[in-house]
């Protein structure tokens, strides 16, 4: 008998027919799963959703249980799953894809997968290396696309191999691409997908490894287009190309449902030797805030490396806010909706700085803060080569060569000085636990549900972070 005691119904001794005592009219709900007696009621039965199993058996009017010739202890989880909205702790004595196939069978996978892989499970002072994702073939993983609940997608060479929420089933396709830098999931079984030397955006249907869509820029030159960055809002597709020529440049917006064009943002063209005048965005990010697409990119020249980074209105089609970056330009940069600010780590110095989003429009509207050691700020070292800056939730995620950073803010009160808004502080963190620390460089920083992905350079696998306090 599981320990469930309080979701099974014995046998009262002083009551020889055991069916008479079930009233058709109550909200008692008597229920047989292999076996053992359950009882529950039907409002908990339909927060299962009006086409699961559970829902049906609300509908038993008969005085016999309804019979489901199932596993008791699994229908327990779930039954605990429905009266609270999270599973018991004693389901991590379950494979979780027994929970996930029984989940299927009543119907009610959203909620399983809502439970484990809710995004507001995710800790990030809590993250730990907890799973090692293989690969197949020979090629390191070039990007990664996550979804909400936590499905994954990763570029290797030619092919792209998903994982589904629960990380046990995965799939590998096989593209036209030789390899892809740029890489989104619309859903867990869609992605658009692009190339720095391969023209064309590609919609990729991953169940069926066929191409859905492949959409194109035509610039003035009439030659290909290639694919600089991908990103999304509610709705929208963003496509940063650039000509085969390297002459010209634009972002398109497509709508996400039909993929039809909506509109171009930025359309740029090189003039003479003046590279700064179309540096392409390497990098879109929506601001759901401010209702403006970031988009970033630099590149390397003769004095050094220099860059751009814009706030885009997509409806007017204008340029909101501008930064042209000279000072140890940015190896990778992100924005945080939720801490309201743009960060970068610095090419040269390797150190994280943040520009406060409240401030646009104010003098120091174009200023970095650096968080780190502002010491090296001016250095020409290089020390931020390949380093890469994601933010996630409060939280800011910063690698560097193979141990990542974890960058967040300190509450100093909302108290304003004069006319000013006051002082922000960040404070860093070490991820990890100590067999966790260091390992080869990391390529790419990635999260989804309540998980963190990690690529590292010249591995063919995918490291899984997670809370060791959440999950299976």
């Amino acid at each position: 008998m599981p320990p469930a005691a309080a979701t099974m119904f014995s046998r009262p001794a002083e009551t020889p027919n055991f069916y008479k005592i079930v009233n058709p009219v109550s909200d008692i709900v008597t229920i047989d799963v292999g076996g053992q007696i359950f009882q529950t009621t039907r409002q908990t039965l339909s927060l299962a959703g009006p086409k699961s199993l559970f829902s049906q058996l609300t509908e038993s009017t008969g005085l016999a249980p309804r019979f489901i010739d199932r596993d008791p202890e699994l229908f327990s989880v779930l039954l605990s799953l429905l009266r609270t909205g999270n599973l018991p702790s004693k389901a991590k004595a379950f494979d979780v894809e027994d929970l996930v196939e029984e989940s299927r069978f009543y119907n009610i996978e959203s909620l399983l997968i809502d439970s484990l892989s809710h995004h507001s499970h995710f800790e990030a002072f809590n993250l730990e290396k907890s799973l090692l994702l293989p690969l197949n073939g020979r090629d390191s993983p070039s990007t990664v696309a996550t979804t909400p609940l936590g499905t994954l997608h990763v570029a290797h060479g030619s092919k792209i191999t998903s994982f589904d929420w629960s990380l046990r089933k995965k799939a590998t396709i096989l593209t036209q691409f030789t390899a892809m830098d740029s890489l989104l999931a619309i859903s867990p079984t869609l992605a658009a997908a692009g190339a720095t030397d391969f023209s064309g955006l590609q919609i990729l249907d991953m169940e069926k490894g066929f191409v859905r869509e492949t959409l194109n820029w035509e610039n003035v030159t009439k030659s290909g287009s290639t694919v600089q960055a991908i990103g999304s809002s509610p709705g929208l597709l963003f496509s940063s190309f650039e000509s085969s020529r390297r002459n010209s440049n634009c972002i398109m917006v497509y709508d996400m449902q039909t993929f039809s064009p909506v509109t171009q943002i930025g359309h740029y063209e090189i003039f003479g030797a003046n590279l700064d005048s179309a540096i392409p965005s390497t990098k879109l990010q929506w601001v759901e805030s401010y209702n403006v697409v970031m988009a970033s990119g630099s590149h390397s020249g003769p004095s050094g490396r220099l860059g751009n980074v814009k706030l885009w209105d997509i409806r007017s089609g204008n340029v909101v806010w501008e930064l042209k970056e000279k000072v140890d330009c940015f190896s990778d940069i992100t924005v945080s909706d939720s801490l309201s600010a743009i960060f970068k780590v610095g090419v040269n110095s390797g150190e994280v700085s943040y520009m406060d989003l409240r401030k646009l429009g104010d003098e120091d509207s174009s200023k970095w803060v650096c968080v780190g050691d502002e010491r090296k700020v001016g250095n020409v070292k290089k020390e931020g080569v390949g380093c890469k800056i994601e933010a996630h939730g409060n939280q800011v995620f910063c690698s560097k060569d193979g141990n990542i950073e974890l960058w967040s803010e300190i509450m100093m009160g909302s108290r304003r000085t004069s006319e000013r808004l006051p002082d922000r502080v960040f404070r860093k963190n070490l991820m990890g636990r100590m067999k966790d620390i260091g390992g080869a460089k990391i390529t790419n920083l990635g999260f989804g549900g309540n998980k963190m992905f990690v690529t590292r350079k010249d591995q063919q696998s995918v490291e899984v972070w997670q809370s060791s306090a959440k999950g299976f």
